[in-house]
């Protein structure tokens, strides 16, 4: 299969004590394996990145300890696809229209992505998606 995993996944992927580390992790290792192909929105690569580095995890997650496990986890399993520069205010314009703001404009940036791929199956868990 060819999935899609946004930033939750990758996040609760990475941590163990995450309430959906399981599923996620085994989404992952799927992926790992070659059972399924991966891919992400680029930008899911840097919010991985910055939730991981700032979470009041024990022990505290250094950006390096973050790097050290996209470069093991992700980073080589993943196919990471980003928008066009023309994509990003056509998302704020829509998202505007629809009346809403604030961080949703990064899930909808994830489904952007997400719908220029042929996929079949889209994974997160965020409910609102």
């Amino acid at each position: 299969m060819t999935v899609f995993c946004d930033t939750s996944v990758l996040v609760a992927a990475a941590l163990q004590a995450h309430v959906h580390h399981r599923s996620a992790k085994a989404v992952l290792d799927r992926i790992r394996r070659g059972h399924d192909t991966g891919h992400a929105s680029a930008h899911a690569l840097a919010e991985t990145f910055s939730v991981l580095s700032r979470m009041p995890t024990k022990p505290k997650l250094e950006p390096a300890d973050v790097l050290a496990i996209l470069e093991q986890d992700f980073i080589p399993h993943f196919a990471f696809v980003a928008l066009q520069p023309e994509d990003y205010p056509a998302a704020i314009r829509d998202l505007v229209a629809l009346g809403l703001g604030g961080g949703r404009i990064y899930d909808l940036l994830h489904l952007r992505v997400a719908n220029k791929l042929a996929l079949d199956r889209i994974y997160t868990l965020n409910e609102s998606e």
